[in-house]
């Protein structure tokens, strides 16, 4: 009988710095994952950490990682050739049917898009898979912006705007929070938009009331909650709000379900 506790050693392929606090460690990994999904990383004598998925490709997992706390600390002392103990995925992540044929919105803000980079990159990819897909990701600043390399293929293949909440002296592009650029979408069908809101709680409330002056129903809009996920199993409770288990029914939910989702 299989322990769902037990981790295995999973090698990292490589490292990607995107600032001073935030890496992406792409690791060895093979089975179904979704975007949106997370895992447990871990190190001996230091703790797990719960980690969503930034990035699914062959035969690896990408987990973009912000260097905050014990556990986090250590693996940042990881290099290529390591090795860390990973256990997942779980959640039930961002199903990639569900926004086929549509015109989809992610809105992000900072690590928000970690979750849902997977989305964005399979139709960054796979442009002909939906009528449209625009991204709008927000970052504090210029020097907090993740993953720049992939945002220079994005801009090629779908509509991205990307602002930071504030900018020194002389920097081009768009300034502002991402509900600012909201009211300005334009779409050929409303009744067939999907929206993906991923980042603070406050975030997503503000983002999530200017979608629906859109006349957006709220079953088109999707969320993930952020939660400190410990067994990922549904057994400890820790991300238990009411009867939900984050780590089981979520962290990814339909709004209709994730607003009822309190404290």
């Amino acid at each position: 009988m299989k322990n769902e506790y037990i981790p295995h050693l999973s090698t990292i392929r490589e490292v990607i710095k995107h600032t001073e606090l935030e890496y992406t460690f792409r690791m060895d990994y093979e089975g179904p994952v979704k975007p949106g999904q997370f895992f447990e990383l871990s190190l001996p004598k230091y703790g797990e950490a719960p980690i969503s998925v930034s990035g699914i490709g062959e035969g690896t997992v990408d987990f973009t990682i912000r260097k905050v706390g014990k556990v986090t600390n250590e693996i940042f002392e990881n290099y290529v050739g390591d090795q860390i103990f990973i256990r997942g995925p779980y959640g039930n992540g961002f199903d990639i049917e569900e926004y086929k044929g549509k015109e989809l919105v992610v809105i992000a803000g900072g690590t928000g898009l970690s979750p849902t980079k997977g989305v964005v990159d399979y139709f960054a990819q796979h442009p002909e898979d939906n009528v449209s897909t625009t991204l709008i990701a927000g970052f504090k600043d210029p020097t907090a912006v993740l993953f720049r390399d992939d945002f220079a293929f994005w801009k090629d293949r779908i509509n991205v705007i990307q602002t930071v909440d504030r900018a020194p002296e002389g920097y081009e592009g768009p300034v502002g929070m991402v509900t600012k650029y909201i009211p300005d979408l334009k779409f050929e069908n409303v009744e067939n938009a999907s929206f993906i809101a991923v980042g603070p709680p406050i975030m997503i409330k503000f983002v999530v009331m200017e979608i629906l002056k859109l006349g957006v129903k709220e079953e088109q809009i999707w969320v993930s909650h952020e939660r400190k996920m410990c067994c990922g199993l549904g057994k400890c409770g820790h991300c238990k709000v009411g009867s939900t288990y984050i780590c089981l029914d979520g962290p990814v939910f339909n709004y209709t379900e994730g607003k009822k989702l309190l404290d």
